[in-house]
């Protein structure tokens, strides 16, 4: 049976910080924010794809564990591609942004590098030639 990819979703200390985080390093616009009745924020942003990124945060009386940004088993990380690698590793360096490995280059000219997002969730850049 055939899929499709829906969303991704984040859960974050402050979802609102976290959004507005993900406006300024790669451009998402938040479509809706609303307060659920389990007393989360739920914040559903787009990507400029148009991928859904969802992001919500404790609900009552729920205390989450820290995440972490290293290497590990499950999801390790998500990546986001662009068409200016220089530019966009530039740019999250001068938000302050912790670049974890890299950046490097493949022999076919693809370039990563793997940096850490809000809510310790690793975040890998790419650019692929054209």
């Amino acid at each position: 049976m055939p899929v499709k990819f829906h969303h991704l979703h984040l859960k974050a200390k402050d979802p609102d910080k976290t959004a507005a985080w993900y406006g300024e390093a790669f451009g998402f616009k938040v479509v809706d924010r609303v307060v659920r009745p389990v007393g989360d924020i739920f914040i559903t942003c787009a990507a400029t794809d148009g991928t859904t990124f969802v992001i919500s945060g404790e609900k009552t009386g729920e205390t989450l564990p820290a995440g972490n940004s290293g290497t590990k088993f499950g999801l390790e990380h998500f990546a986001v591609a662009t068409d200016d690698f220089d530019a966009s590793l530039a740019h999250v360096k001068a938000m302050g942004v912790p670049v974890l490995d890299g950046p490097m280059a493949t022999p076919t000219g693809i370039r990563i590098a793997f940096i850490e997002a809000p809510d310790n969730v690793r975040i890998e850049l790419m650019y692929f030639p054209k």
